[in-house]
């Protein structure tokens, strides 16, 4: 059997006021991670990303959602990552904007039957595009 997994997940910075504390299998992958985190900020999943394990953009040491060159993919499963209660890693979503998410490993316990992703709390708000309203747009 799997590992499962709570994390807490905020907004780079952000820790106290604004956060998602979620759950989710180790049989999951990077790629089931992301979405639960951008879909628990309410963005817009449309972007590339990547988990930098060591909390550098563009790191060597990375999992990429478009990898390229045979870097380390977004596919791989949670359980495969070797992660360790008290471990930080990041989500660098949107290369353009640069949204980082810190991602604290709170706790990792044996899964008697595999859970679907959930998130069990949450704290405060985050727009996506805070500054961008239709209204403003001017066309030509």
């Amino acid at each position: 059997m799997g590992k499962q997994y709570t994390l807490k997940v905020y907004p780079a910075g952000m820790s106290r006021t604004i956060y998602r504390v979620l759950q989710i299998s180790g049989k999951e992958t990077l790629d089931s991670l992301c979405s639960l985190i951008i879909s628990s900020f309410d963005f817009i999943d449309e972007h590339l990303y990547e988990f930098c394990m060591d909390n550098r953009m563009y790191s060597d040491c990375s999992f990429q959602s478009d990898p390229e060159y045979g870097e380390p993919s977004t596919k791989i499963a949670l359980d495969k990552l070797g992660l360790v209660k008290g471990q930080n890693f990041s989500l660098h979503y949107d290369f353009g904007d640069d949204w980082m998410f810190t991602i604290h490993v709170q706790k990792i316990e044996k899964e008697e039957k595999k859970t679907i992703p959930v998130i069990l709390k949450a704290k405060g708000e985050i727009e996506q595009y805070p500054s961008w309203d239709e209204d403003d747009e001017e066309w030509e």
